[in-house]
């Protein structure tokens, strides 16, 4: 009676000889029907294509989802005494620094510093602040809230070009 070692082992080396057998097989199939490689082609063509689309519908999930944000966001108010306002500034920028810190969740970081941004006197200068400590991935999205905000006015940006006074915040435009 054969052990069991033998039979597992004769098995695996099956299994193994129908890949490898299934593997020249396409391979030479590949090589030599051309209307397998035309189908090769055509899927491939239809897998881009459709991770193309995915990105596009995310796109544009992910711009729907910073405009209901910055709508909640300006309809929850923001505090108009000079020392809350100051209170709210720390407190918004120290969590979306945990939140970027820790990388887990970039939206709702770019929302503490959009936040901020909202109640800080000089929103240009603390765009040029963010653009040199903020991670690219929340940065991008943050420029996104602040597009998508037309009450927000940066001004001038004097962390742009020299000369550039065309009042577009230059952050993840890199």
């Amino acid at each position: 009676m054969p052990n069991t070692s033998t039979i597992v082992a004769a098995t695996v080396g099956t299994v193994a000889t129908g890949f490898l057998a299934y593997a020249i097989y396409f391979d030479h199939r590949r090589r030599t029907d051309p209307n397998f490689r035309k189908a090769l082609k055509k899927e491939s063509k239809r897998q881009a294509r459709a991770a193309k689309e995915e990105a596009q519908a995310h796109t544009i999930k992910q711009r729907e989802t910073i405009k209901a944000a910055v709508a909640e966001a300006k309809e929850e108010g923001f505090p108009t005494d000079v020392e809350e306002r100051e209170q709210y500034f720390m407190q918004e920028v120290a969590r979306g620094e945990g939140l970027s810190g820790e990388g887990t969740d970039n939206f709702e970081a770019a929302f503490c510093f959009y936040k901020a941004l909202k109640v800080y006197p000089q929103p240009s200068d603390l765009i040029s602040i963010y653009d040199k400590t903020v991670p690219k991935p929340v940065l991008d999205l943050l420029a996104e809230m602040i597009a998508a905000d037309s009450e927000l006015k940066v001004g001038p940006f004097s962390g742009g070009s020299p000369g550039s006074d065309s009042g577009i915040p230059g952050v993840g435009l890199d």
